[in-house]
């Protein structure tokens, strides 16, 4: 990693990110995402997404770990419990996890997909 992906890092919270248009998953009205990759490997990467409210439906296929820097949002699996995330939490999704997002305030995370 170079000395400006890794000021970028330390500065998530208020990097400048890409228009990555309206989010696939969503399952409501059109909600807007945005985003910076700070490291890609073939299908491996992280770096940085933010997405507008609304509610979604996800199926992974990947593992993806989350930290979440601003918003609010709730997390709940095919057949589980709804999970509050929010700023400041950490979130594990394996690879095979289905359920629901539910944004209530526009969400900021880093991630990482492996």
């Amino acid at each position: 990693m170079n000395l400006v992906k890794t000021e970028l890092l330390a500065a998530a919270a208020d990097a400048e990110l890409e228009d990555w248009g309206p989010l696939a998953e969503a399952t409501g009205n059109p909600m807007a995402t945005h985003g910076l990759e700070m490291w890609v490997d073939g299908d491996k990467s992280a770096g940085i997404w933010q997405c507008t409210p609304g509610p979604s439906y996800w199926v992974q296929e990947e593992n993806e770990v989350i930290y979440v820097l601003a918003g609010r949002m709730t997390v709940t699996p095919d057949g589980g419990a709804p999970t509050e995330v929010n700023a400041g939490d950490i979130a594990v999704f394996p690879v095979g996890w289905k359920g629901t997002w539910d944004i209530h305030e526009t969400v900021r995370k880093v991630y990482s997909i492996f």
